[in-house]
């Protein structure tokens, strides 16, 4: 009977990894393809992304209702219980990502009928940034490696440094081109969301620093988390 309940056990979670890693995909697809709908103006696509939010939503759904029949059914404890508690987290953290492409998509079609202010070069630069920091906290959960994931914390400073530079770029020229502010309003609006991006994706890193080594990193400084020094 335990050997019946170990091999089940097994199963489900390895059908949860295979479900939250999916939904990395998803989400990941969504920031990608919003920051282009931006560049590019492009309408159909922004549409795209928020007509994916619905499965996306879905998705983070069944992966919660999993966990939690993993929790009453197998009563998991020491790193299957970290897996499942992970997963919860970085599940939401992901469904919340998702919606930070919604909100950029949804800027477009107000970009579409102003004057065209295009992307600064450092407010292009963040998203690239923003979406390799998600792309690697993922990679880090893929591949439970806690030195990618500890590293994620200095390249999150990175993107605020340059949200900060977006924002005095966004508000100079504002000042000089009111005629634009509409547009320019809405750029900044996307690299708030672009930020938060990045802040989720640094949340999940901890994540997966908790699920290899068990340590709860919020509060720490990336150096501690990379030594494992509480």
């Amino acid at each position: 009977m335990v050997r019946a309940m170990s091999v089940a056990l097994r199963q489900v979670i390895g059908r949860l990894k295979q479900q939250i890693l999916s939904l990395c995909v998803e989400v990941e697809g969504q920031v990608e393809k919003a920051v282009r709908a931006v560049r590019s103006r492009d309408l159909e696509l922004a549409e795209e992304v928020q007509r994916q939010d619905r499965e996306v939503d879905l998705h983070e759904i069944e992966v919660e209702e999993d966990c939690l029949k993993m929790l009453a059914l197998y009563q998991p404890v020491a790193s299957d219980l970290r897996l499942v508690v992970s997963t919860l987290k970085i599940n939401h953290d992901l469904e919340v990502i998702g919606d930070m492409a919604v909100n950029i998509a949804r800027k477009v079609r107000g970009l579409q009928f102003e004057p065209p202010a295009e992307l600064t070069s450092n407010l292009s630069m963040m998203a690239e940034k923003a979406r390799r920091l998600l792309r690697d906290s993922i990679d880090s959960l893929v591949n439970l490696d806690v030195t990618e994931a500890a590293s994620i914390r200095d390249r999150d400073d990175e993107v605020d440094q340059m949200k900060a530079i977006v924002r005095q770029e966004i508000e100079a020229s504002i000042q000089a081109q009111p005629d634009e502010v509409g547009t320019l309003l809405r750029l900044l609006a996307v690299s708030r969301n672009l930020e938060r991006v990045a802040d989720l994706a640094t949340t999940i890193a901890g994540e997966v620093i908790y699920l290899i080594q068990g340590r709860i990193t919020r509060h720490s400084t990336s150096t501690q988390a990379r030594s494992g020094d509480g």
